[in-house]
């Protein structure tokens, strides 16, 4: 499988909205669950969201419920991520990434569980 996942990002100020967009290829698209996550500078990776393979299971970080949206559209092997009412907190390079299973704990989903990923694509909040 491979991801395309450089559409999207850039600088934009705080409260505004960017929607990150990733292709995949190579796979059976439907096979697989897809979850997006951020890496901030001095930071370790963590979950932001993830949506499971038919997309009516989704689920999101704490950091992030309620403002962003991750959904996925099965016939152009593709997912978004919504981002709404940005925060500079939100500044980090994000990443999709996909595993034919996933699991939640402790209201994570763990990076080192999934099993292919896209290149990374920065995404910039101003105050």
């Amino acid at each position: 499988l491979r991801f395309s996942c450089r559409r999207g990002g850039g600088l934009v100020q705080a409260g505004g909205s960017l929607r990150l967009t990733c292709a995949a290829s190579g796979v059976t698209f439907t096979n697989y669950a897809v979850g997006w996550f951020r890496q901030a500078p001095g930071k370790e990776r963590e979950f932001v969201a993830v949506i499971n393979w038919s997309g009516g299971s989704t689920y999101y970080s704490d950091s992030v419920q309620g403002r962003f949206t991750i959904s996925r559209d099965n016939t152009k092997n593709t997912v978004y991520l919504q981002m709404n009412s940005l925060k500079p907190d939100d500044t980090a390079v994000y990443y999709c990434a996909a595993a034919a299973t996933f699991s939640i704990r402790s209201g994570t989903v763990d990076p080192a569980g999934m099993d292919y990923w896209g290149e990374g694509t920065l995404v910039t909040v101003s105050s």
